[in-house]
């Protein structure tokens, strides 16, 4: 069993004795470490192509994540760690590269827990991961995680909280908001994708992430969901993929408006006389070209993302059709009228 699987056997066994949203709770100090070591190729080479990553010289943005998320579970799961890991839901990331890593680099990955913070729906807690080389910060990110809970009272909302930082006494902050309009709702639509039933057991080989809610709708059901979900970090990944270049591979078909076709795995369409099948090439205005997974040059080129923020707004229940829309810096990902996951990115200058 791998050090990730071991981490969710200790989770549904510690979670039932675990009560979050209790008086005193306190975030444990220790930290996860992996040794420094070069990304593998071959699970590297799968995720991109099951994601859209067409860029060899550099590690996908969201990689790090991946590679550091047994450790944010090891934390998650240990009977310290005040918060069920059953039943928690991943509300939001912040991803940034401060150069971009590569995949040769040795990377020393730190995972920890920071702030646990009063939300409307109950506590959310913020896992941080850090990658470094030669003891420089390439790149890190930040992950809220809420537990949902009845606050004190019996109700599910309080005005004011607590932020409790790991090692640091517990000081006033104001709880979130209630849910606000969908900012970017309006967005054009760029892509449309339809995932398959199984895109949740593919991802799951290529990340380590074989949560069950993820792979199949019987195991799905064991913790009410109709049916299994896409991985939210797939969908972040997608979109980046998208955002980075706008090629169209993946996984599925998808369609774009215009004419043409093109793809990676499946086929789509695009603005334009592109025209391409399997892993083969196209051709369009300008000076692209494109191969395999899709790599653009010329009139489409643009600059590299360095960071990301990404709120999650409502799982996709697989099979599913999505469409991926953007316009600026903003984008987001909707089926039919709901929004799964909005987003925003900044580009290096």
């Amino acid at each position: 069993m791998t050090a990730l699987g071991v981490s969710l056997l200790r989770g549904a066994v510690t979670s039932p004795f675990k009560r979050a949203g209790g008086p005193g709770a306190t975030l444990p100090t220790g930290r996860a470490v992996l040794p420094a070591a070069p990304a593998a190729l071959a699970p590297l080479a799968a995720y991109r192509t099951l994601c859209g990553f067409t860029d060899p010289e550099t590690l996908p943005l969201t990689y790090p994540h991946v590679l550091g998320f047994p450790l944010a579970m090891r934390l998650m799961t240990e009977r310290s760690f005040p918060l069920p890991v059953l039943g928690l839901v991943h509300t939001w990331i912040e991803i940034t590269a401060h150069r971009p890593p590569r995949p040769e680099d040795r990377l020393e990955l730190t995972v920890y827990a920071t702030e646990l913070t009063p939300h409307r729906r109950g506590t959310e807690v913020t896992m941080v991961t850090e990658a470094r080389c030669a003891g420089e910060t390439v790149w890190e990110s930040r992950s809220g995680y809420l537990s949902r809970h009845a606050a004190a009272g019996g109700t599910a909302a309080r005005s004011r909280g607590a932020i409790v930082r790991a090692g640091a006494p517990a000081v006033a902050a104001e709880a979130a908001p209630p849910d606000a309009p969908t900012a970017g709702a309006g967005l054009p639509a760029v892509a449309e994708w339809r995932l398959p039933g199984d895109l949740g057991r593919r991802y799951g080989a290529v990340s380590g992430d074989r949560n069950p809610i993820h792979l199949h709708p019987l195991t799905a059901r064991l913790f009410g969901f109709p049916r299994h979900l896409a991985h939210g970090m797939w969908t972040v990944a997608r979109c980046l993929a998208e955002a980075e270049t706008g090629a169209g591979p993946g996984t599925g078909t998808g369609t774009r408006p215009g004419t043409g076709t093109g793809a990676g795995t499946g086929t789509g369409t695009r603005p334009g006389t592109e025209t391409g099948a399997g892993a083969g090439t196209g051709t369009r205005p300008g000076t692209e070209t494109g191969a395999g997974a899709g790599t653009e040059t010329g009139a489409k080129d643009r600059a590299r993302i360095r960071s990301v923020r990404a709120e999650f707004k409502a799982p996709v229940l697989l099979p599913a059709t999505v469409t991926y829309a953007a316009a600026g810096d903003a984008f987001l990902l909707r089926g039919g009228d709901r929004v799964h996951l909005t987003g925003t990115v900044v580009r290096e200058r």
